[in-house]
């Protein structure tokens, strides 16, 4: 197992961490170049046995703790013998604490057959080789895009159950013993009824 970290600690970017699964030396060494220069972190295993290892899938303890494990992406070859990306990537969605993983799926060869079945099992997206830096890049930014929609849902129900929680000021005794007077009219602004533009796929269609 292979951990490398990124180069881009100074540049105020936020580092996100990868899993990356091959049994290829070569396209592991390739990944991870793509992925550091992208500010990301890397670890990387040469089969799916050995990441389910990591992730601790394997019924054994991983060799670090959950929290700390933290893994933001996972990108996987599809042929590796033992256990394909598929089969991965079955163990990964079918686990309660990690299948909303996003697990990207990695080929040479462009088998339409196999695209659809790693997609319609949860797979975000299936990338045929050699992987381009713009394919790293583009992952990395909708990755960050997911990350910052569940801090803000976070922010936003952390909010309201800080405001149910809030009792209600009861009316004071001097309220009370004012006389009532005519409520006067309130005029209404009138809101744009325009509908808002649909919001595009973050990633293309391969």
């Amino acid at each position: 197992m292979e951990e490398m970290g990124s180069d881009c600690s100074s540049s105020g970017l936020q580092e996100l961490h990868v899993l990356a699964v091959d049994d290829s030396l070569v396209d592991r060494k390739v990944i991870e170049r793509l992925l550091k220069i992208s500010c990301c972190k890397v670890t990387a295993v040469e089969s799916g046995r050995r990441a389910l290892q990591y992730l601790g899938l394997d019924g054994e303890r991983s060799s670090v703790g959950f929290d700390e494990l933290k893994v933001n992406l996972i990108m996987t070859d599809y042929s590796m013998p033992g256990m394909t990306g598929y089969e991965l990537l079955k163990k990964i969605k079918g686990s309660s604490k990690l299948r909303e993983i996003p697990v990207v799926i990695m080929s040479s060869e462009n088998v339409l057959a196999r695209i659809d079945r790693c997609l319609e099992e949860g797979a975000e997206e299936f990338l045929v080789k050699p992987v381009k830096l713009s394919d790293v890049e583009r992952l990395r930014d909708f990755i960050l895009r997911g990350e910052e929609k569940n801090e803000r849902e976070f922010s936003r129900k952390r909010k309201t159950s800080d405001d149910s929680c809030t009792p209600a000021s009861s009316p004071s005794s001097s309220d009370s013993d004012l006389p009532s007077s005519p409520i006067s009219p309130i005029s209404v602004s009138t809101v744009s009824d325009e509908p808002r533009p649909k919001r595009a796929r973050l990633l293309d269609d391969n």
